[in-house]
């Protein structure tokens, strides 16, 4: 993979975490604000992008394969953030 093949892979890989995001927010029963969709873009967009660092170890492993990293990534470490947020926050909440 050249250089411009990874930028490309890594504009996806942040364009499909970010569009994960949406979805599981429009699937949720949450009210919806900019506030939650943006931060949840940003959120889902990062951790898709983190499957880019599979590159580095495997740096043949083709484009599809380093996008399905990055959909499991997105939906696995978005939902794994918001239980340990939530955990945190409710913790601190209770001690006040």
């Amino acid at each position: 993979m050249n250089l411009h093949e990874h930028d490309r892979t890594i504009a996806t890989l942040a364009v499909m975490g970010a569009a994960i995001a949406i979805g599981k927010l429009l699937t949720g029963g949450e009210k919806i604000t900019a506030r939650l969709i943006i931060g949840r873009m940003i959120v889902g967009a990062g951790l898709s992008v983190a499957a880019s660092s599979a590159l580095m170890l495997l740096p043949e492993l083709p484009a599809i394969a380093i996008t399905g990293l990055g959909a499991a990534f997105g939906i696995l470490g978005q939902s794994y953030l918001e239980l340990t947020v939530q955990r945190w926050f409710g913790k601190r909440s209770n001690a006040d």
